[in-house]
């Protein structure tokens, strides 16, 4: 096949990059490896995150006022693209407001208050407040030290956002092809050529938009990106007297713990848990391992079973921020949105799409953020970066 486009991975970003670049005029194919957001665009906990993980605070002493500043505007541009896009091609996952950032300990509760006030003050955001340990209570049905209340993050569901997005992308003229991995991606002077079992696609550009999976196709990127299995489960629908306990205003939660916790409730009135995750392999049943820790923080549903667990590969980075950059003239990437990608990859794959086009200067926003690689080369690099979590999982009982 000949496109302008050729874009590797069926999910927010992909399925985001092939609508921005069908509506533009591209002529753009899509190649999905198993079904339109199998991955971690399907399977996650649906969201939507203020900012990045590394406050601005922290983001200005790296890299200064002007570049931390055009990240925040990106992430906040990232929210209302997936307000957006959920409303116009996906009326069955309609974002629901309201995020809890819920604090473990009284450092992070410190630490929540400070970005808070740090926000209001030089970013004029007004939509977070702090909420006290009884108020958190309240809000949550569980014991915290207190927590922030973020209406300018919300939550949806992710595989009907998927889903919404494809179908967006095809009324634009993308056409779709699930069930069709990418094995090599070839570049020459005059365009680029992505192969797969079946046949091939050669494009003018190729945008790789497969997150965790980005070393598969491009091992020098292998340094740059690491990946985590995170486990959810669905309890049975909660019973009236526990569902008026656990979330009443139906904002979503994630604490502050290094592996965290984060759930909310589903529109047929279960609890989605997320809870633990693995470095090495996943266990055939994640059921026990999610319900211990849901039990550790909500014991009024030790009779309410679990009827549904699934497991989700998440793409993260040493920097903890989205890594986008490009390969050669022909070949962009993005991937590595580190638990905050139901927005960030919205963005990452509008920002795919501009490049592209030949529109770089907000692309060149992220590809300025340095990126790290993490230590211990091809061999010891996937040991290291599961002791490091492994110890960050032990720093969160203390």
């Amino acid at each position: 096949m000949r496109a302008d486009a050729c874009i590797i991975g069926g999910g927010f970003t992909g399925l985001t990059a092939a609508r921005h670049l069908a509506e533009a005029g591209a002529r753009v194919v899509v190649l999905e490896a198993q079904t339109v957001g199998f991955a971690a665009s399907g399977r996650n906990g649906g969201q939507i995150h203020t900012g990045h993980r590394m406050s601005q605070a922290a983001l200005e002493r790296w890299l200064g006022h002007g570049h931390a500043r055009d990240l925040w505007n990106l992430c906040e541009e990232s929210k209302a693209l997936v307000r957006a896009q959920a409303a116009a091609f996906a009326p069955d996952a309609p974002v629901k407001d309201g995020l809890i950032i819920a604090a473990h300990d009284r450092t992070a509760l410190r630490e929540l208050g400070e970005e808070t006030d740090y926000l209001h003050q030089h970013y004029d955001y007004t939509a977070a407040r702090m909420l006290c340990a009884e108020e958190t209570r309240h809000l949550t049905g569980a014991d915290y030290f207190g927590g922030k209340l973020d209406m300018g993050g919300g939550h949806l569901h992710p595989l009907r956002y998927a889903r919404g997005l494809a179908r967006g992308a095809e009324a634009a003229g993308a056409r779709i092809l699930e069930h069709s991995r990418a094995r090599s991606i070839e570049t020459g002077d005059k365009a680029a050529t992505v192969r797969c079992e079946a046949g091939s696609v050669t494009a003018d550009h190729v945008l790789m938009a497969t997150d965790a999976f980005s070393a598969d196709l491009a091992p020098e990127l292998a340094p740059y990106i690491a990946h985590v299995e995170s486990f959810v489960s669905a309890t049975a629908p909660l019973p009236p007297e526990v569902n008026a306990q656990i979330l009443p205003t139906d904002a979503a939660v994630a604490d502050t713990r290094h592996v965290l916790d984060y759930y909310r409730k589903s529109d047929d009135g279960r609890l989605l848990f997320a809870g633990r995750e693995g470095y090495w392999s996943v266990p055939s049943d994640v059921t026990p391992i999610v319900r211990k820790r849901m039990l550790q923080v909500f014991p009024m549903l030790k009779d309410v079973p679990t009827e549904y667990a699934w497991s989700g590969t998440v793409g993260i980075t040493v920097t903890r921020l989205p890594h986008l950059g490009q390969l050669s003239p022909r070949v962009f990437f993005a991937h590595g949105y580190s638990g905050q990608g139901v927005a960030l990859s919205s963005i990452g794959g509008k920002l795919l799409a501009e490049a592209a086009l030949g529109r770089r200067e907000r692309f060149d926003v992220m590809v300025r953020v340095p990126a790290k690689a993490f230590p211990g080369g091809p061999w010891l690099r996937k040991p290291l970066v599961a002791a490091a979590l492994f110890a960050f999982k032990i720093a969160d009982a203390f």
